[in-house]
């Protein structure tokens, strides 16, 4: 049977467009490089650099909000919206910190390149030169979000600090993030600091034993009872990275590195949140921990950048869906 040039032209132009289609609005590294005349992604960098270096804890703030904000309706920024029951109105939300940092951040990039670059995409770029500016490498940030219109505090359910591995792992496969990356992505503890409120329990009265969660190491819990003592009312900040902080590991604080150190510690059982302890001992994330914590520090960065890489990619809005954000903190009036 004979096919005509002309049928197969079209045959072919029909591939095209299918693959374009299928193409149209996904996420690509230097989305914004042929949109604005200005390198979007060195606006970023040359406002959060500096900021991390007087602001140790913009870098923590960032991690969680990120992923605080992917796992609830996907990557859109929608955590940033204000309103009576907003996401941010969430109790799981109520300490996320550094909106003002993605503010002055949109505020710069809107003078050089007005309506075209969203929230979404600026918490994605500026989380990457958070860690970057905290000794955590430089990883390519992949762009072309778009912005959510829904922000609803019911919506916002997210794993806790005691959660299982097992529950926690079936929240993460729900996003399409595998066990081992989760290991990666809770690797982010090695910046910031939790409150003593969170840890009592597992100080004082650990599964309503009155006793101390034996899984943590004694060394570990005689200093954390020294922070937060059973009685007390102010509710003092605890480093999620012990490195460097007790009286039996002692060494450069780590706790404002994004490095490998937090693996190190839970091998010893010296994980502060119950989550992060319980990733050293189970079955299912043990080898996983073992293989980041006695590897190099750079094998840990590169596992940790991809697996950001695959977080910032949950449930997206792209091509026309969503808006751009002229505000991070409202939806554009119609």
């Amino acid at each position: 049977m004979k096919v005509s040039a002309a049928a197969v032209a079209l045959a072919f132009a029909l591939v095209l467009a299918n693959f374009a289609d299928q193409s149209h609005g996904a996420l690509q590294e230097g989305f914004y490089k042929q949109k604005c005349n200005v390198d979007v992604e060195k606006i970023v960098s040359n406002i959060i650099t500096p900021l991390v270096g007087q602001e140790p804890w913009i870098t923590p703030a960032l991690l969680r909000m990120q992923f605080h904000d992917c796992f609830v309706n996907g990557c859109d920024a929608s955590i940033l919206l204000d309103g009576s029951s907003s996401e941010k109105t969430a109790i799981p939300n109520q300490s996320v910190r550094g909106y003002d940092v993605i503010d002055l951040v949109k505020a710069a990039i809107e003078k050089s390149c007005p309506g075209l670059v969203s929230c979404a995409d600026v918490v994605a770029m500026a989380t990457r030169d958070a860690v970057a500016a905290s000794k955590g490498g430089w990883y390519s940030v992949q762009t072309g979000r778009r912005d959510g219109l829904v922000s609803l505090a019911n919506n916002v359910n997210l794993p806790g600090p005691s959660i299982s591995v097992e529950n926690s792992a079936a929240i993460f496969n729900s996003k399409g993030i595998s066990i081992e990356d989760m290991v990666y992505l809770l690797g982010g503890h090695t910046v910031g600091v939790t409150h003593c409120s969170v840890i009592k329990n597992r100080l004082y009265n650990f599964n309503n034993t009155g006793s101390t969660d034996p899984t943590m190491q004694p060394a570990l819990a005689f200093f954390l009872k020294l922070k937060c003592p059973q009685t007390s009312t102010v509710d003092n900040t605890v480093d999620l990275d012990q490195g460097g902080r007790s009286l039996v590991i002692v060494g450069e604080p780590t706790s404002e590195i994004v490095d490998n150190s937090f693996y190190k510690q839970i091998v010893f059982r010296r994980g502060v949140l119950g989550i992060d302890q319980a990733l050293a001992l189970n079955q299912l994330t043990k080898d996983t921990v073992n293989k980041v914590a006695f590897s190099s520090n750079d094998y840990f960065l590169t596992k940790f950048h991809q697996a950001m890489v695959k977080l910032g990619a949950v449930e997206v809005l792209t091509g026309t869906q969503g808006e751009i954000r002229k505000s991070c903190r409202a939806i554009n009036k119609s």
